[in-house]
């Protein structure tokens, strides 16, 4: 049985579904890269696919590990900058689960839809429901947490906590710009004293479950995260949780965008 593939058609559709899983993967992981990038790495993606593709290689574990390896870190390495080897297995592993949701979702609604002209439409609503349903699977199984240890500095003072690096904690002070990172009411008793810091000011926040609210903000000297290599945060931003702790020891809820 033979079939006839047009590799513009092929390269086309390869670069628009490259594109947007690149597009969840950024959205999901919250990760700061331009359009341009994406595009980059979907172009790349789809040349690739579209050169294996023509190349005819016959051997199908070799053609197993191009397209479902190496292409896909390829398109990842161009799009998208990962600065450590765990970061760039959870955004391959987000590609290969947006994949499968995207097409999915895309097969589903293709059964309803006859006219080959919306498939971009077709596309799009997979991207929506693909990155809102990872969006959702991370906020309740807490798949962008990082743990760590943090050192807060105040006035000469420092006081050590565990801390998560969460990808749901997407706080800003709306004056300064910055990230806001988040700390228990106990630590901020250790750090500040009994009395409120010096600078304060409320912002919104919102989280599930509690609704709506305002929340107390100051700026600290410095925050140290241990890690591979340690990282120094100058004038962060922190704000005061009601909460005496956040679970299983952790008193620093860290914003990913620091």
């Amino acid at each position: 049985m033979y079939y006839e593939l047009y590799i513009d058609v092929l390269f086309l559709v390869n670069f628009l579904m490259d594109y947007i899983l690149l597009l969840v993967t950024k959205k999901v992981l919250r990760i700061s890269s331009s359009y341009g990038r994406i595009c980059l790495g979907a172009l790349l993606g789809a040349f690739l696919t579209c050169l294996v593709t023509a190349v005819g290689i016959p051997f199908t574990f070799i053609k197993v590990i191009l397209f479902y390896v190496l292409i896909p870190s390829a398109m990842l390495a161009a799009g998208i900058p990962l600065r450590s080897p765990d970061g760039f297995l959870r955004a391959l592993i987000t590609i290969y689960i947006s994949g499968f949701l995207v097409g999915g979702i895309f097969e589903y609604l293709n059964q309803y839809v006859q006219a080959g002209s919306l498939f971009f439409a077709l596309a799009m609503a997979s991207y929506y429901l693909a990155s809102g349903i990872l969006k959702m699977l991370a906020l309740l199984f807490h798949f962008g947490e990082v743990h760590c240890l943090v050192i807060l500095q105040l006035d000469g003072e420092s006081c050590e906590a565990k801390a998560i690096m969460d990808t749901g904690n997407h706080l800003k002070d709306e004056v300064s710009g910055k990230a806001v990172s988040i700390i228990s009411r106990r630590l901020a008793e250790k750090l500040f004293g009994r009395g409120m810091p010096e600078g304060i000011r409320y912002i919104p926040y919102r989280t599930i479950g509690k609704g709506n609210g305002l929340i107390p903000v100051a700026p600290i000297d410095r925050i140290c995260i241990a890690g591979r290599e340690e990282q120094q945060v100058e004038q962060p931003m922190i704000a005061i949780s009601e909460d005496s702790s956040f679970g299983n020891g952790y008193d620093v809820i860290l914003n990913p965008d620091i």
